[in-house]
């Protein structure tokens, strides 16, 4: 029996779905365990692997042809579900980031380097499946930063996308936009952690699918005021390209609108600079009291 096929019978005998026993999922175990077809079993290993990687190993092994945009593929179908499933770990870093890596979990890597020899780690993993499921859930959990967002309890995932969101929402807002509704924040790994649909509706708005919303969306209803904020720790100032879009996409909202740009520290802002479009406004997390404004004379004038 050829490798593919074993490790398919592997993963429908552990309760992967019938989806997660295809061909693709059983050509990423292989790869993350840097198994050829001439490798033995003991061989396979756990070391950390990009989606890239996977692809580059099944390819040059396997006599198959995925592409580079078939990524999304393999991280859906596979790797998502695998790591549901104590199969594989993340190294917890933002799934943007270029160090974002998966590897097999050790338990799992053992039951590949017994195959074919003993059935014990297969066994040990079918029992205490539930409970290893609950321990690397809990192991990523412990890499979230907690959030209150309009006074529910979120999380962000670690990196320092998100660190400088949760900035915005605990630091900026308090300031800046006391009792605003926050009406939308992503995650780098969940796209709408918090989208209020219907109140965006009411304000005017109205998103398709290739609308892409600005990082953080306040509505302070004293003012009746929205503030539109991309938080930039790399890329996506409000650039004149920026405020173009959104106010295109905002065309039908009657509110006032304010433009942010929010960076974590001055070093950033200073990358920026001569990128941030007039009439927009600057804060910088590690100087939470204040403000930038790109505004010309608007504040004009003495103290």
């Amino acid at each position: 029996m050829d490798k593919i096929e074993r490790i398919k019978i592997l993963l429908k005998d552990i309760g992967m779905p019938v989806r997660q026993q295809a061909d693709i999922c059983a050509l990423t175990i292989l790869a993350m365990a840097n198994l050829k077809k001439t490798t033995k079993w003991s061989g396979a290993s756990n070391e950390w692997n990009r989606i890239h990687d996977i692809i580059t190993f099944v390819n040059k092994n396997y006599g198959v042809s995925y592409a580079e945009n078939s990524r999304e593929t393999f991280r859906k179908q596979a790797l998502h579900h695998f790591r549901s499933a104590a199969i594989v770990e993340d190294n917890s870093k933002a799934t943007n980031s270029p160090d974002y890596r998966y590897r097999l979990t050790d338990e799992f890597v053992e039951i590949l380097r017994n195959c074919n020899k003993s059935s014990e780690p297969l066994n040990d993993f079918k029992m205490n499946h539930h409970s290893l499921i609950e321990i690397y859930a809990s192991k990523r959990n412990l890499e979230k930063m907690p959030v209150k967002i309009n006074g529910e309890d979120f999380s962000f995932s670690k990196g320092k996308h998100n660190q400088l969101q949760k900035a915005v929402i605990e630091e900026f807002a308090p300031r800046f936009a006391p009792n605003a509704e926050c009406l939308y924040v992503g995650d780098t790994i969940q796209k709408d952690l918090v989208k209020r649909d219907e109140r965006l509706k009411e304000l005017g708005f109205k998103i398709t699918i290739h609308d892409k919303m600005p990082d953080v969306v306040l509505y302070r209803a004293d003012k009746d005021w929205i503030y539109f904020i991309e938080a930039v720790t790399s890329v996506g100032p409000m650039d004149p390209k920026r405020i173009s879009e959104i106010t295109s996409m905002t065309s039908e909202v009657e509110v006032g609108k304010i433009f942010v740009t929010a960076f974590l520290d001055f070093k950033t802002y200073k990358k920026f600079a001569n990128q941030l479009a007039w009439e927009t406004e600057i804060w910088i997390a590690e100087m939470p009291e204040h403000m930038i404004h790109m505004n010309g004379d608007k504040f004009l004038g003495p103290r």
